[in-house]
């Protein structure tokens, strides 16, 4: 897939700036949206956005207004002067939205999961010339986020974006759906022409951390930010919490700094290839050590072999998990990221042992 930054639907009216989405999570009443919309207008945004067809976990909560709330957003458009954009999940959602002059089209998490869902959308597709934005599965997963990005590229939509909203997790932490920034870093190495765009709103999953996540993600040079507004978020009919007036999004979007792509002095970038020099050579030493480290791991694993013991010793385990993540303390390392790397050891380490157990 080749993708073309400049002559992007999400690139062209950035002006250096990065692009603006916002809106609210569901389109409620016409008055909601308009309301909304007019905050916005004065904001200048790039493209408004509202759910029509809203695909929730379980049944009985707001699942939108349906095929009516077009006409809203074709008259946001109409009176406005704004790009307008919704959620399609379906063959007849994109049709209907066509009809309506929808600008933008995105596909949601849930129907990113499903590449016969996606594959539907895309057949709808076929000689239309619309942006699309694709947003990650659900489940952390590249390839299916790159499946799904592909298929609506195979349909002759090149004027694509993904849009980075955070994974599921069975773990509880602070955020709605965990970053796992590692993925659409991923992404965004393999297809450098493919702009991305933060969903700070369902990654963080409460309005306070808007802005951390937004900035976070312009630093490591995301394109843009999606941004759930509402004039009253508190009386939201869906994703409450997650929401913020256009007064707010105005302050969040004043806060946010654009960093430059490169040094613009020659001392600093010399000084800059130096420490990278440096930093080479200490991941050479890193990488040395831990072949050393297998190295003796191989010879345990020869020991138990020999002595009919099984691989996982729990209790050593437990003593490395617990030692390592002290010993990253002493030295001013984030001992959670110790805990995350020792885990990975810890699966190749069995891995090689169980190896020589089985004689493989």
């Amino acid at each position: 897939m080749k993708f073309n930054h400049a002559e992007s639907f999400f690139s062209a009216e950035q002006q250096g700036q990065p692009l603006v989405i916002a809106g609210p999570c569901s389109a409620e009443t016409e008055e909601q949206v308009l309301q909304t919309a007019r905050a916005l207008k004065q904001q200048n945004i790039h493209l408004f956005r509202a759910g029509i067809w809203k695909p929730r976990t379980r049944p009985g909560s707001f699942e939108g207004v349906g095929s009516m709330g077009l006409a809203w957003l074709r008259r946001v458009k109409r009176e406005l002067g704004m790009k307008v954009s919704t959620e399609v999940a379906t063959a007849r959602h994109v049709e209907e939205a066509l009809r309506q002059e929808i600008d933008v089209l995105w596909i949601g998490a849930r129907t990113t999961v499903n590449p016969f869902a996606v594959q539907e959308i895309a057949d709808a597709l076929q000689g239309v010339k619309v942006p699309v934005m694709v947003k990650n599965p659900v489940n952390p997963d590249l390839a299916l986020w790159i499946g799904a990005i592909e298929r609506i590229y195979h349909a002759g939509v090149t004027d694509l974006a993904a849009i980075h909203r955070g994974f599921s997790s069975y773990q509880k932490t602070k955020y709605r759906n965990v970053p796992v920034w590692q993925i659409p870093i991923e992404l965004k190495a393999r297809y450098q022409g493919l702009p991305l765009i933060v969903d700070p709103s369902h990654i963080g999953g409460k309005r306070e951390l808007i802005f951390p996540v937004s900035q976070k993600a312009l630093d490591l040079g995301y394109d843009g930010v999606m941004i759930e507004t509402h004039p009253k978020p508190d009386l939201a009919l869906s994703d409450a919490a997650q929401q913020v007036t256009p007064e707010r999004l105005a302050e969040i979007l004043g806060q946010l700094q654009v960093r430059k792509t490169s040094y613009d002095d020659a001392e600093l970038e010399n000084r800059s290839e130096q420490l990278r020099l440096q930093i080479d050579a200490a991941d050479h030493d890193i990488i040395a050590a831990l072949a050393r480290r297998m190295a003796l791991v191989e010879q345990i694993g020869e020991y138990k072999k020999l002595n009919n013991v099984q691989v996982l010793q729990l209790e050593r385990w437990k003593e490395i998990f617990r030692t390592r993540a002290e010993w990253a303390s002493e030295a001013g390392i984030n001992p959670a990221f110790i805990e995350e790397l020792y885990k990975l050891i810890h699966v190749e380490s069995i891995r090689k042992q169980t190896q020589i157990l089985d004689g493989v």
